[in-house]
């Protein structure tokens, strides 16, 4: 059953958020504030995007396996434009406290587990539908597909449709998701009946 807040993660809940979620496919966006994990903790993190009033669900040292919840999931954080953080069942925003340039897959990831389950729970799909996200600054010029974000699951800010921004990197997103994960569904083309009609 699916808990609003992630067991064993610290709580600084914000005063505000985005509104409700408007409906649709679950998902996750990661995003990385720049600092260094050795020195910086999730809750400094949190507490600086609560006063920006950028608010997101969670932010995650993935060093030394800090997890600080904002928000509960049933309401839209604060990190994306507009209405985009209100799509879906959920659209969970997850702070990596990090640096694009160095992508936070290649450190001990400790909490991600924890951090998946959680995200299984609310019916996110554990596949990365836009592919690895592109190396930065190229990631600042990616392509932001509304029709492969419609289909939910896990995102790089980069990825998502309207954002200008080229975090979180070239993270190894089998490491998020694992191999099942990286499969990309081809559509079938469609067979045009009338052309078959006048072949034969």
């Amino acid at each position: 059953m699916a808990q609003a807040w992630l067991p064993g993660a610290s709580r600084l809940p914000s005063p505000e958020d985005s509104g409700a979620m408007l409906g649709g496919a679950p998902r996750v966006v990661w995003f990385i504030w720049p600092a260094d994990p050795q020195a910086v903790s999730a809750r400094s993190v949190a507490q600086r995007l609560i006063q920006l009033k950028r608010p997101p669900h969670l932010v995650w040292n993935p060093v030394t396996g800090e997890i600080v919840q904002v928000l509960p999931p049933m309401r839209a954080a604060g990190g994306l434009a507009g209405d985009r953080g209100r799509n879906g069942r959920v659209c969970v925003q997850i702070q990596v406290v990090g640096s694009a340039q160095e992508p936070f897959t290649d450190t001990k990831l400790d909490g991600l587990d924890d951090i998946l389950a959680w995200l299984d729970s609310w019916g996110v799909p554990r596949r990365w539908p836009a592919g690895p996200p592109l190396p930065y600054p190229h990631s600042l010029v990616a392509t932001r597909s509304g029709r492969l974000w419609a289909r939910g699951g896990h995102f790089g800010h980069s990825q998502v449709p309207g954002t200008r921004d080229g975090d979180p990197g070239s993270i190894d997103i089998a490491r998020i998701v694992g191999e099942e994960g990286l499969r990309v569904d081809v559509p079938r083309p469609r067979e045009d009946f009338r052309l078959l009609e006048r072949v034969i």
